[in-house]
């Protein structure tokens, strides 16, 4: 593609936004909406994507550092995990039960995650945190969760940043408290002392909009001692980072273990499904809630779950993504050193994310990422974005090299 793709240069994307307009709200909705909060080079509609690649409606060819906002952390169409998939689908992918895939699948995770003892299974990352929010509810018998401000996960009306449509009451038993901040958790504990099923954390802060933090390990070993205190249940949210940190679990290099993990995204590398797994305390609870979705017993995405945690497994999955994730991180600061334009990459190195300094408004950041999405590398300004395994040494300095167009072309914006 030219370096100098303009929104005018996409035909087929501009129609299709018109015709969405048409016949879903707001055009497309969610987080995969492209007008007004992506770069105005961002593509709305996709064609096709394969390896790192993603092509869009117009035959544009993207170095895709947005995975499919996670799902993709062995690439796209991966080889091993599609073969499994479509194995399984030869045989039958929904029926009036679900197939052996299942069992295999929890036997699988339980297997690789040190403190789970049992699984359940959904479709996506709100199915994840939601059940094992009722899991904790049942558990217990108590109400009241406690999250981090602002803290996503999901967008169901406990979780949802845009509280349009949500009743205030949702929000009544759900405590609050200020991440990687000790005496704030402590004081929301304080709070609803004895009233609280479950502490929420995400294995670091991944809030969108500002830069990242990695969790301070003596705060989550807090977390995990206040909610053993509380008889509480401590829930690590990995729906975004689930087999990009470490497969055994994010805190596990920390020493500290939580009582459920909600996955989904990543876990069957693009296929539809999600994950609680859980410990033996909460077992019983587990057992006795009703959650349940026509397609949540799908044996497809099962079959290729089991090849894509496999696969993870072989390949060192975590360390390869970091490595990865170094060399672009070393990269794109050298660059933005050298255009006097310093950039800041935070949070952990397989999901980065990226900011300018002195941007209060964000101009340089929506600049630059919409120079890099001309230049065919897919760059969000405000979100994380994602490694996989697809992203080889040889793409990431491909996508460098494109990028430093991008340096130069903010550079004469004098912003």
């Amino acid at each position: 593609m030219t370096g100098f793709l303009r929104p005018e240069s996409l035909p087929l994307d501009q129609q299709l936004r018109a015709r969405a307009r048409q016949v879903l709200p707001g055009g497309v909705y969610g987080h995969m909406k492209a007008d007004h909060t992506l770069p105005p080079s961002w593509p709305q509609f996709w064609e096709r994507s394969h390896g790192p690649y993603g092509w869009d409606v117009d035959g544009n060819r993207y170095i895709d550092l947005m995975c499919a906002w996670g799902p993709m952390v062995l690439g796209y169409q991966d080889p091993v995990v599609e073969a499994a998939a479509a194995e399984q689908a030869a045989r039958g992918d929904t029926i009036s039960g679900p197939s052996a895939r299942m069992v295999e699948f929890a036997e699988l995770l339980t297997s690789v995650i040190p403190f789970a003892d049992w699984a359940m299974f959904g479709k996506n990352g709100n199915d994840a945190t939601s059940t094992a929010i009722r899991v904790a509810r049942s558990a217990t018998g108590r109400a009241k969760f406690l999250k981090a401000t602002p803290a996503y996960h999901g967008a169901n009306d406990w979780f949802t940043p845009n509280t349009t449509g949500v009743p205030a009451g949702e929000r009544a038993n759900i405590g609050y408290f200020a991440y990687n901040d000790i005496a704030s958790l402590e004081a929301s504990v304080a709070q609803h002392d004895g009233e609280i099923a479950a502490i929420i954390l995400t294995p670091f802060q991944h809030d969108a909009l500002v830069p990242q933090q990695l969790v301070d390990p003596a705060f989550a070993r807090r977390a995990r001692e206040l909610a053993t205190a509380q008889g509480a249940a401590l829930i690590i949210d990995e729906v975004r980072s689930g087999l990009r940190l470490d497969l055994r679990g994010a805190w596990e290099s920390i020493g500290v273990r939580p009582d459920m993990t909600a996955y989904s995204k990543a876990i069957a590398n693009g296929h539809p499904i999600a994950a609680v797994v859980g410990s033996d305390s909460l077992r019983e609870g587990a057992s006795k809630i009703f959650v349940t979705g026509s397609f949540w017993y799908s044996a497809v995405p099962m079959a290729a779950g089991i090849a894509t945690v496999k696969r993870a497994a072989e390949l060192d999955l975590p360390a390869v993504l970091k490595a990865s994730g170094e060399r672009f991180k070393q990269g794109i600061e050298a660059q933005g050193a050298a255009a006097g334009l310093p950039v800041a990459i935070t949070g952990p190195v397989q999901m980065p994310h990226l900011s300018f300094a002195d941007d209060p408004e964000m101009k340089k950041v929506f600049a630059f990422t919409d120079a890099a999405v001309r230049r065919g590398v897919l760059l969000h300004p405000w979100h994380n974005m994602f490694l996989a395994a697809a992203h080889t040494d040889e793409v990431v300095d491909e996508a460098l090299a494109r990028i430093e167009g991008a340096f130069e072309e903010l550079a004469g914006l004098g912003l």
